[in-house]
């Protein structure tokens, strides 16, 4: 599992590049205190509207805090390099 912060003007788009890259099989939002505040599943091949819990999830608790931390799982194996 990967770690990264992200700042809350950022989060929706950088959360969408990790959808797009197809590799990702979790997603885990923590807050600044390190609280978990999103932790969702992806299967392969997620798009559109089955995605729509997530993105009202993401827009919820965006407006809690400045700065998040996204933890990512990714699919063993895949030889992706990790996000920035």
């Amino acid at each position: 599992m990967e770690e990264f912060k992200v700042t809350a003007d950022r989060l929706k788009d950088r959360l969408k590049e990790l959808i797009h890259e197809g590799n990702v099989r979790r997603i885990i939002l923590k807050n600044p205190q390190g609280r978990v505040l999103l932790d969702m599943p992806l299967n392969a091949g997620v798009v559109g509207v089955a995605l729509l819990p997530f993105w009202t999830a993401v827009a919820a608790v965006a407006v809690l805090a400045t700065d998040y931390t996204v933890a990512v799982e990714r699919d063993p194996g895949t030889g992706v390099k990790k996000a920035e």
